[in-house]
């Protein structure tokens, strides 16, 4: 192949070059994709402060973004925030670790066993369907108010999409697969091991981002029934006082956690599943 037919490839293919920045440089993928965010945040925060500062007049229920960066400062020289912040977070950490360990674990389970499929496929549904806030209270009354009551929230509550979509990937293998590996002389724990649970890696992904969400919204919730540290706890006291900036920084702090797992997650799934990842719109 000649290199200018190679060049025009790898344009097409959005490789390192990529297409033409806005100043006229060629500008790869990565770095049109992080302008694009960094412009995104830039347009919502001064869309915010404008309509903080001249688009309303009661501050008890909004405020401007600069009021909430000062906020966060206040908190953070305070000692207060770094408190909550480690709070909330060793939860989430804790609990999705637990989540994704024995979700996939069990969500291989019930793709790969007919008969644990059949008992445990109605039990998943409901689970899943149950609402949090009436797991919670009783959660926390079996637990106790320290973090054990709130990596159990998170855990319940960001397991069942792990599990779910780790099943539907499994059963979603192509059957030629399987069969070509049992041609190769293949065992069941070496056609399981190579080649279901490598195929399934997007839907496992996908259900841990699911989970996460989940799980952030879970610590929320197990801190708002009954904890004196947390970022649930934090927004809480903040609603009781009508101080509507500590409230607002809360929920963004939460918001750009999501986020930035979200973003790991879906860097975790380009390296480990890139055939997974194709792009019908290269500009």
């Amino acid at each position: 192949m000649s290199d200018a037919v190679k060049s025009t490839v790898e344009e097409a293919d959005g490789g390192e070059e990529g297409r033409t920045g806005f100043f006229g440089r060629n500008e790869s993928p990565k770095n049109r994709k992080r302008r694009r965010l960094i412009t995104s945040l830039v347009v919502i925060f001064v869309g915010w402060e404008l309509f903080g500062r001249y688009g309303i007049e009661n501050r008890l229920f909004f405020a401007p973004i600069s009021e909430i960066f000062l906020s966060g400062v206040d908190a953070w020289a305070s000692g207060e925030l770094q408190g909550h912040i480690s709070a909330s977070f060793q939860e989430l950490l804790y609990g999705m670790l637990l989540a994704t360990g024995i979700g996939i674990a069990f969500g291989v389970l019930i793709a790969v066993n007919q008969s644990v499929r059949e008992h445990c496929d109605p039990i998943v549904s409901a689970l899943y369907a149950t609402p949090t806030v009436a797991i919670a209270p009783i959660l926390i009354t079996a637990f106790g108010l320290g973090i054990t009551s709130k990596v159990a929230v998170v855990f319940l509550i960001a397991v069942f999409p792990i599990v779910i979509n780790t099943t539907v990937g499994i059963r979603q293998t192509q059957e030629s697969f399987i069969e070509t590996a049992y041609s190769f002389n293949a065992t069941r724990w070496q056609v399981i091991t190579k080649v279901l649970v490598p195929s399934s890696i997007p839907f496992v992904i996908a259900g841990i981002r699911l989970g996460v969400g989940r799980g952030i919204v879970g610590v929320v919730v197990g801190e708002l029934f009954g904890a004196d540290r947390g970022l649930g706890i934090f927004i809480f006291e903040a609603g009781q006082t009508f101080d509507a900036a500590p409230q607002f920084l809360g929920i963004l702090i939460l918001c750009f956690a999501g986020m930035t797992l979200t973003g790991l997650l879906q860097w975790t799934e380009k390296k480990m599943a890139p055939w997974h990842h194709f792009s019908l719109d290269k500009e």
